[in-house]
């Protein structure tokens, strides 16, 4: 495209300090259904296995009675003196049998996503990152911030709590954390009891270069998280498959982005032969393409809003004069002639002319 790429500001301080151009990533097409598929399939893979006992339902002595004895041939269990003497065992229709195919270990938990595909939901959703209206709908508090996306300056060598929460505040994404802070509860259900019990919300991602103590600077901070712009990671880009994550950039991670991702049309360095996808519409504001001067300009008029349709229905010729006459124009000349009374061979019918009401049926219908 001829037009210029659009630029964006770099603060420090709270302060504009310079301007990058905005890197090829952030006009990779958004596509949520990659997204969703990616991250189910990336969601799967950290499951821990589980399955029930190899013995269960089968630790005690069962035998079947056989046939002839007008009982089913379950195997039931041996001895007698006891309500459990002759029930039904092992099957897993039977109380205290086992389960229909028992669940194992070995089950196959992981699954392989190709490699284009994640390039491709990552891509969208570090392009999401930078649309304020899909950041403000997934919930985050972004209404004060300067710019989005968020890019700093001088934040990686940071090193206390303290100042990475006086930073936050200065640059008005504070008001995130709070919402986090606010937001965490006990978990409903079984969770809790298996080191996962309480929930929160997400917070702002703080995506860096190089590590010069940023990470434990942010990292005690409640829904902060961390992520090397090398190794950008889905699940934190996109939770829960919801793109638009508010994503706080350090200035070396920015200017890196080209060089990691590339273009449409040059290939990346840090990924042998890869470049962005390239969207099918480069516009797709379908609305605004509709309204342009430039495709007003060769459409034709909008007719009426109600137009009549007169062949949509099916009309009987037999019945409807009008739509004989259509057929058949002699028609017309044919009930004329009877309603004066006439056949086609000129002759008088005297019954007709006496029949006052049968020649105001044919008027009628005639100019119905």
């Amino acid at each position: 495209m001829s037009a210029a790429r659009p630029v964006v500001s770099i603060y420090a301080d709270n302060q504009v300090v310079a301007t990058a151009p905005l890197p090829a990533i952030f006009s990779a097409p958004i596509r949520s259904d990659i997204i969703n598929a990616v991250h189910t399939n990336m969601r799967k893979n950290a499951r821990q296995p589980y399955a029930v006992n190899v013995e269960a339902g089968h630790q005690t002595s069962a035998v079947s009675w056989g046939t002839g004895r007008a009982v089913a041939r379950i195997p039931r269990v041996s001895g007698t003196g006891t309500h459990r003497a002759g029930q039904g065992a092992f099957g897993n229709m039977c109380r205290g049998g086992r389960m229909f195919a028992p669940t194992k270990t070995w089950r196959k938990w992981h699954v392989k996503t190709n490699q284009n595909e994640k390039r491709y939901a990552t891509a969208s959703a570090v392009a999401a990152t930078a649309i304020p209206s899909l950041v403000l709908a997934r919930g985050h508090r972004v209404e004060k911030v300067n710019e989005i996306p968020l890019v700093i300056d001088n934040i990686e060598g940071l090193a206390k709590v303290k100042d990475a929460v006086a930073l936050l505040k200065s640059v008005n994404a504070y008001a995130d954390v709070e919402k986090v802070q606010a937001s965490k509860s006990l978990r409903a259900g079984k969770g809790k009891y298996r080191n996962r019990r309480h929930r929160q919300r997400r917070g702002p991602l703080v995506i860096y270069n190089e590590d010069q103590g940023l990470v434990k600077a942010f990292r005690n901070i409640p829904g902060v998280e961390l992520a090397r712009v090398s190794a950008l990671n889905l699940l934190q880009l996109a939770p829960g498959g919801h793109v638009g994550r508010f994503v706080i950039w350090t200035r070396a991670a920015f200017e890196r982005l080209d060089s990691i991702w590339g273009t449409t049309t040059t290939a990346a360095e840090a990924k042998r032969g890869y470049k962005l996808p390239q969207p099918i519409l480069f516009n797709a504001d379908l609305p605004r393409l509709i309204n342009s001067e430039e495709v007003q300009a060769v459409v034709r008029p909008a007719g009426d809003k109600n137009m009549k349709r007169p062949y949509t229905q099916r009309k009987n010729p037999l019945k409807n004069v009008g739509v004989m006459v259509r057929l058949n124009p002699y028609a017309q000349t044919l009930r004329r002639a009877e309603i004066l009374g006439r056949n086609l061979h000129g002759k008088v019918q005297k019954k007709h002319l006496k029949n006052k009401k049968y020649i105001k049926s044919l008027l009628s219908e005639d100019t119905a």
